[in-house]
């Protein structure tokens, strides 16, 4: 039985995105993880998951700016991913490439921030937050200056003494289990992010939403599965074949092509029962 919109908490990517879409959320989130004061946020629907669910390679991130042009790329990551450092870096061009195809030169790249907030300790340092900016290794006190910076926050902190209470605060939120999270944390904050969730949930076309992307996130996986068996077929045939010889290449292009699962079992019962190479050929060309 697939997820309900209820059950969700802030951790989950379509719940996080929908309260980020308020842009007091978001600039007040920002502001609280870097540590400034941020006027005005305007944040980006256009590639949402939230409000287009139904589109192939929607966003799982929040895509901001605020009223200096600054860019901010904000993720809710509730489970540990590999390579989430080239992850940050992808997310950083994506940004990049955006900008400089809308006619902008390299010099006109403003400020960016690319934002992971994580369920689990990415470094496994026990910090709140990590953050990372470009600087040379022969002298820390030389930046290159290229004005972007890598945050990774993290729920298994412990080191509340160097970072801000609301932060923590914020972070034990994220990390607390649906009913943990209806609980008073005593911030201002975090009641209205609790508000702004009980308002989601409450919200019919919200909902519609949801379910939707949850039909296509269920296709997408449903698909990727049938083409692993795909490739896997052919990866058996291919290795069947090799034992009667060397495959020629317009067979081999042949068999990489196929897409039906049903052609690659009966060439493989095909492969068993030839002696040779030419006999499978001829048998499929049949």
């Amino acid at each position: 039985m697939g997820r309900k919109l209820r059950e969700l908490t802030i951790k989950d990517d379509f719940m996080f995105g929908a309260v980020m879409s308020d842009p007091e959320n978001c600039r007040e989130l920002l502001g609280m993880i870097l540590g400034i004061s941020i006027d005005r946020i305007e944040v980006s629907k256009e590639k949402s998951i939230v409000y287009h669910p139904e589109y192939k390679g929607v966003r799982l991130d929040v895509y901001a700016k605020d009223e200096e042009n600054t860019r901010y790329n904000v993720e809710m990551q509730a489970s540990r991913k590999p390579v989430l450092g080239k992850r940050s870096r992808y997310y950083q061009s994506q940004m990049d490439m955006e900008m400089l195809q809308s006619g902008r030169g390299y010099e006109e790249l403003p400020k960016s921030f690319v934002v992971f907030i994580c369920d689990f300790d990415p470094f496994g340092r026990e910090l709140y937050r990590y953050t990372f900016d470009m600087k040379c290794e022969e002298d820390f006190g030389v930046e290159l200056g290229d004005t972007r910076k890598i945050i990774f926050l993290s729920t298994q902190g412990k080191n509340q003494e160097e970072v801000p209470k609301e932060l923590v605060t914020f972070l034990e939120y994220v990390k607390a289990d649906l009913e943990e999270s209806q609980k008073d944390f005593h911030d201002s904050y975090v009641r209205r992010l609790q508000d702004s969730v009980q308002r989601v949930k409450a919200n019919r076309e919200m909902e519609e939403r949801f379910m939707l992307l949850e039909e296509k996130l269920k296709e997408e996986r449903a698909e990727g599965e049938k083409i692993g068996q795909i490739q896997g077929a052919r990866d058996m045939l291919l290795k069947m074949l090799e034992i009667l010889g060397e495959i020629p290449e317009p067979i081999r292009e042949r068999i990489t092509s196929v897409s039906e699962q049903e052609t690659l079992t009966d060439w493989a019962k095909i492969a068993v029962q030839s002696v040779s190479m030419e006999e499978f050929v001829k048998k499929i060309s049949e």
